[in-house]
């Protein structure tokens, strides 16, 4: 399977098991996929097996991820952001293997910090906690929460990304306004951006697909289906979604987006362990990779993104923690899309294919 439907496949599997088809959901593929692949450079046996399982090669798709940090070069728009940073903290008295820290080093933003995890935890997390913040300029100024750190926890494997980019296109100025978005709790008014612009359009298998270029190389792409979300969305498989991507020609629309503010944090043991990822969290945990001493497993992975949608442009934010303790230009009518009912978005770098984000928009 080539590493774009692989990653695409991943990014679906946990989509659907993120929280239920009611409600907002928002994470990062990009940041989880980083944080797991990371882990199964150190795994071993099935704590290898299994992650390769969710995530197909290990190898090709952090191919995929590297190649995703790095934005098109821009020269007409203002100039996009994209920082990541992937980050060992580690307990001074665990030894580290030389072949892991030298694979981590290999990748973007990569470095290893120390911190005082069993004499004072709260320190520690309070080091993690402002790292990721300088990362993510503020959007995540707590990815782990009190508690979070034990004083038998050793090490914490910690990815954060942040992007922010202009659309090329950008939503009429003072068009804004509130319109009616359906809701399962009913409707609703909200701050709708309009837009009127040739760009990725395509109408099949039960969705609208409008794709918005944004500086850089970056996309958000809106999928709207024709009836029901939880409905469509159960039949979307990665080979479909990528389909509809790629299928997407220049198209005159007459757009309108609901503003977006979205932030929220998801706790990935139970989601992960539901995906069959489960040896890593146990004791027969096989992490020799990373650590000479055998008892390490994995206690915790905690997530969060926030993604903002403006009429300028986008910018979002994301964070994955695995905490680990000791055991052609053609002429035609305009096509009118009201996004005015639940729908899923994607940000996605162009060239890759890699999903920054992906989100179910229920209550915008």
């Amino acid at each position: 399977m080539a590493a774009t439907e692989s990653h695409l496949e991943f990014s679906l599997a946990l989509h659907r098991t993120i929280g239920g088809s009611e409600r907002n959901s928002c994470f990062s593929p990009y940041s989880v996929a980083s944080a797991l692949s990371l882990a199964a450079k150190a795994a071993h046996g099935a704590t290898a097996d299994e992650l390769a399982a969710l995530l197909g090669n290990v190898g090709q798709h952090t191919d995929l991820l590297k190649s995703a940090a790095k934005l098109a070069p821009e020269t007409h728009r203002e100039e996009p952001q994209l920082d990541v940073a992937n980050t060992l903290w580690a307990w001074d008295e665990l030894p580290l293997e030389d072949g892991f820290l030298a694979d981590l080093a290999s990748w973007p933003g990569a470095k290893v910090a120390s911190a005082p995890f069993t004499t004072d935890p709260e320190a520690a997390r309070g080091l993690i906690n402002a790292d990721v913040d300088q990362t993510t300029h503020g959007l995540i100024p707590e990815l782990l929460p009190p508690g979070s750190i034990y004083p038998d926890t050793v090490a914490t494997l910690v990815n954060a990304l942040y992007l922010k980019a202009a659309w090329i296109h950008r939503f009429t100025e003072g068009a804004t306004a509130p319109a009616d978005f359906h809701t399962p709790s009913g409707t609703r008014q909200v701050p709708t951006m309009h837009l009127n612009e040739r760009v990725g359009y395509r109408a099949a298998q039960g969705w609208q697909v409008v794709q918005l270029p944004a500086a850089g190389g970056v996309q958000a792409i809106i999928l709207l289906p024709d009836g029901d979300l939880a409905s469509a969305e159960n039949a979307l498989d990665a080979s479909t979604l990528g389909g509809l991507l790629t299928g997407t020609r220049g198209q005159s629309v007459r757009l309108a987006l609901p503003k977006l503010s979205l932030d929220v944090a998801s706790p990935l043991k139970d989601v992960l362990k539901t995906l069959g990822v489960r040896t890593m969290f146990s004791h027969q945990a096989d992490l020799s990779g990373l650590s000479r001493d055998s008892r390490l497993y994995v206690s915790d992975v905690l997530h969060q993104a926030v993604l903002r949608l403006d009429e300028e442009g986008f910018e979002g934010a994301a964070a994955t923690a695995l905490t680990m303790r000791l055991t052609s230009m053609a002429i035609d009518e305009p096509v009118t899309v009201t996004v005015d009912r639940p729908f899923l978005l994607l940000i996605r770098h162009a060239a890759s294919g890699a999903v920054y984000f992906l989100a179910r928009v229920v209550e915008p």
